[in-house]
């Protein structure tokens, strides 16, 4: 009989058989003062749904399984036929399935459309932030499609489906579809102007064959791709799919899948075009105008996608000090922790609050909100995406070496964290898009000036903080090096505005006291001890049924 060495005591209950979106209070009051009431009701009932999904064993062993075993590439079959296929473990496409079932993909056409999505967008990316990338990319697609009208019409209603078809087939016997993008190449990367792949007219009906190389093809598995190409009037876009409608393969030839730091369970490839067929999307050399809706809102989705990892690591985080004890009781009733847990909530609220708020100025589609996203959009995603690794890894450090082996999932978070700051334009790209719109769109920053001047004289460091941004604005020497500490500043004042105006007092106070007021140090954990910290950390604690 084998000897009882020890007794396991002090270990955490996993955090699992919870609704991910009605025990975040943060994105339940975002969703309720977003959604006018007659929508409201059967919004909540689909995000509840999504929530209890994503917070399932279920779904936690698909995300697990889909990383553990990440894509295959199958270049040619037995007979050395090329047939350039990406093979994913069966948890993927479950994944898949119940986002694209859930409504993923379709935020254009429906009431609250693009807060509904972006709130189950965030629920669902805590599960597997992986798949968000097709779903991502077939979202964003419909805009840059909507202006060729007759595109539009035949693939909006594959794109926006709520039915998921796995395998490639002719697009017109599939009840939905997903598509990619692919912008970069190895020479230009960010400088899609200095695209080298060519776009040959075959017709005047459209249509062209391409020749080239993609550096980076998001997707690869994904039915049809948007794609930039030197077409003999400039850089233009154009629709790639990857069966023709006559049923046989496209030249697509995967060259490769990407070995990447994290976003594993996701293919990314070098592609290369020998005579692929494509459609023109737009007008010949007018490429990065029709695409740039599609960049716009993916970038969204980074802010939003950066958002729900925030939130799933500051919830575990919680969990587990609220469980775990030391020193003679639990670590969350710990003055220290409890100061570094408050300040990972602060950091996780402001990004869902400024988050759900962008998604509403898309649903509003006014000119007013239009100019707003101008210059917030660019801002958001240079400052969340950037705060997500930081928190992350901070949220890890809260589980000791708990968080730091796999099986806790914190690992796969921190992985997966700095990916959002580079994909869709990295920092300096969004920092000198924001510099761009101060120059081009003047009615962008005054747009900007009136969201954040609705908190006016709610808070004096916000108040001091906006006028520190203007001072900032009216001295143009040296802007584009300074442009990273400029655009920091709109976030943060953009950030305060909206907590002062939606937040309970004491998250509010303690944001405008350490982001804006200077009452905070540079790591986390160095707000001020006075604080209600206490109802900081409350408010951000997931409950398990």
């Amino acid at each position: 009989m084998a000897a009882t060495t020890h007794t396991v005591t002090n270990q955490v209950p996993p955090l699992v058989g919870h609704d991910v979106f009605a025990t975040d209070r943060v994105l339940s009051e975002a969703v309720e003062r977003h959604i006018e009431p007659g929508i409201l009701p059967v919004a909540l009932e689909e995000l509840g749904e999504l929530g209890r999904a994503a917070g399932s064993a279920q779904a936690q062993e698909w995300g697990a399984q889909a990383n553990a075993h990440p894509p295959v590439l199958r270049t040619h079959d037995r007979y050395g036929h090329r047939v350039d296929e990406v093979e994913f473990h069966p948890s993927w496409h479950r994944l898949l399935g119940h986002a694209v079932s859930a409504g993923l993909t379709d935020a254009w056409g429906r009431p609250a459309g693009h807060v509904r999505r972006a709130a189950g967008f965030l629920v669902w990316t805590q599960a597997e932030a992986g798949h968000g990338c097709p779903l991502s990319m077939t979202h964003a697609a419909v805009p840059a499609l909507r202006t060729d009208p007759a595109l539009g019409a035949a693939w909006e209603p594959l794109l926006t489906s709520h039915t998921y078809v796995e395998g490639l087939r002719n697009p017109r016997e599939k009840a939905g579809v997903l598509f990619g993008m692919g912008m970069t190449e190895k020479q230009g990367g960010t400088d899609v102007r200095s695209n080298t792949t060519r776009a040959e007219p075959l017709s005047g009906a459209g249509e062209y064959l391409l020749t080239g190389h993609k550096w980076f093809c998001s997707a690869p598995m994904s039915d049809g791709f948007l794609v930039l190409a030197q077409a003999p009037g400039g850089l233009s876009c154009f629709l790639v799919p990857r069966v023709l409608p006559d049923g046989t393969r496209n030249v697509f030839l995967i060259q490769r899948l990407k070995d990447k730091l994290g976003n594993r369970s996701n293919a990314s490839a070098e592609v290369e075009f020998d005579g692929t067929w494509a459609r023109l999307v737009g007008e010949e050399g007018r490429g990065v105008r029709t695409i740039i809706e599609m960049v716009a809102a993916t970038r969204l989705d980074c802010v939003v996608g950066s958002a729900g990892l925030m939130r799933q690591a500051v919830a575990q985080a919680v969990h587990h000090s609220a469980y775990r004890s030391a020193f003679g009781g639990p670590l969350i009733d710990k003055p220290l922790m409890r100061n570094v847990l408050a300040d990972l909530a602060l950091e996780s609220e402001a990004a869902t609050v400024l988050a759900m708020r962008l998604a509403a100025a898309y649903d509003a589609d006014t000119e007013e909100e239009r100019a707003f996203l101008r210059l917030a959009l660019p801002a958001a995603k240079f400052w969340v995406t950037k705060r997500c690794t930081a928190v992350v890894g901070e949220a890890l450090e809260c589980l000791g070496g708990n968080g730091y082996v796999e099986e806790s999932g914190m690992p796969r978070l921190l992985r997966e964290a700095p990916l959002n700051s580079i994909w869709e334009g990295s920092g300096n790209v969004q920092a000198l898009d924001v510099l761009r719109a101060l120059q081009r769109e003047p009615r962008a920053l005054d747009a900007f000036l009136r969201e954040v001047g609705q908190a006016r004289g709610a808070d004096h460091r916000l108040d001091a903080a906006i006028k520190g941004l203007l001072t900032e604005l009216a001295d143009l020497d040296g802007i584009e090096a300074r442009a990273r500490r400029l655009v920091e500043r709109f976030a943060l004042v953009l950030q305060g505005s909206l907590l002062v105006r939606w937040a309970p007092p004491e998250v509010a106070d303690a944001f405008c006291a350490s982001r804006l007021g200077g009452d905070g140090g540079a790591v986390f954990g160095t707000l001020p001890h006075s604080l209600d910290l206490a109802s900081v950390v409350a408010r951000a604690r997931p409950s398990v049924a």
